[in-house]
């Protein structure tokens, strides 16, 4: 079975966590241990998310004051191999012998696409109002509610197309498990003359994990994070997981824009394109999940 795994930025990096780099070590090592026990199995190929990493590395681009700050798209670049190297490192580790391939991957949005005039990704980490209102005037940035605290936000544009597609696909047929689309794809837009450009943008990892999933034409795609179902009234007494559902069902219930409501609607999109199943849970119970034994299972129909 070919599946497409993809990590949210809490499987990497829980929030309140600290952004060191033995704290994103160790998860990263949970997260490849459980990679590893599909993979054994599996033909997989694996995206992630990077929402605290570019935004640690846009406030310490800010602070050098020589040199202007490095745009998002090289800081997703940067980001994209740091967290490739270390998956690559932790699944070499768990499956010895076993070729890993990262892939600095770009992706292309539409310059046209409204979200640029609305930024809504929140990246970095956590700050209290105060905090938040002063780094917006200092560096121009926008910021925006996330729970009782605020983050920076930026523009999320559509993915559209994996420029590296091709050369994922042979890396595949050739047998290694790939670690790319890292962080959503390096964004890049292409100009009338079909130069491809950078863009100041972060796309929504799971939005570009289901576009993935759905060019390599896998069998499955996992949405792994934190949490171990999708829940209805999350937050409240009432709440309860949902198990086995179809897209248009999930269509009556409404999810938390910031965390669950993205990887709903890129899990349904996937089903919907495809007709085969995703599925949303916790890191740890990757294999479970696979299985249909724990998760929430999204499919077409009964």
């Amino acid at each position: 079975m070919q599946v497409v795994i993809a990590l949210g930025g809490n499987a990497l990096l829980q929030r309140g966590q600290p952004l060191e780099a033995d704290v994103q070590l160790h998860n990263i090592t949970v997260a490849a241990q459980a990679i590893a026990e599909v993979a054994k199995e599996n033909r997989v190929v694996v995206t992630h998310g990077n929402g605290p990493q570019v935004g640690l590395l846009a406030l310490q681009s800010a602070a050098y004051k020589n040199v202007q700050p490095y745009p998002l798209d090289v800081l997703n670049a940067e980001s994209e191999g740091m967290i490739g190297y270390l998956l690559s490192q932790q699944l070499y580790n768990y499956l010895p012998g076993c070729e890993v391939v990262t892939l600095l991957t770009q992706v292309e949005v539409d310059i046209e696409d409204p979200a640029f005039a609305n930024p809504t990704k929140p990246i970095g980490p956590l700050y209290t109002q105060a905090q938040a209102e002063k780094l917006a005037a200092e560096s121009h940035w926008q910021v925006a509610p996330d729970g009782n605290l605020y983050r920076r936000v930026v523009p999320s544009p559509t993915p559209r197309r994996i420029i590296e597609l091709a050369t994922i696909k042979l890396l595949v047929k050739a047998g290694s498990i790939v670690v790319c689309v890292g962080g959503g794809g390096i964004p890049v837009v292409v100009t009338p003359l079909g130069v491809l450009r950078g863009v100041e943008a972060v796309i929504d990892k799971d939005f570009a994990a289901a576009l993935l999933a759905e060019e390599l034409e896998a069998d499955a795609l996992l949405l792994l994070t934190d949490v171990d179902a999708v829940y209805t009234e999350w937050g409240s007494p009432d709440k309860r997981p949902l198990l086995q559902v179809t897209p248009q069902q999930l269509k009556n219930y409404t999810f938390d824009p910031g965390s669950m409501a993205p990887k709903v609607e890129a899990a349904c999109k996937f089903v919907d394109a495809t007709g085969h199943f995703a599925a949303i849970g916790k890191l740890g119970d990757a294999r479970k999940i696979l299985a249909g034994d724990a998760g929430t299972t999204i499919i077409n129909n009964y």
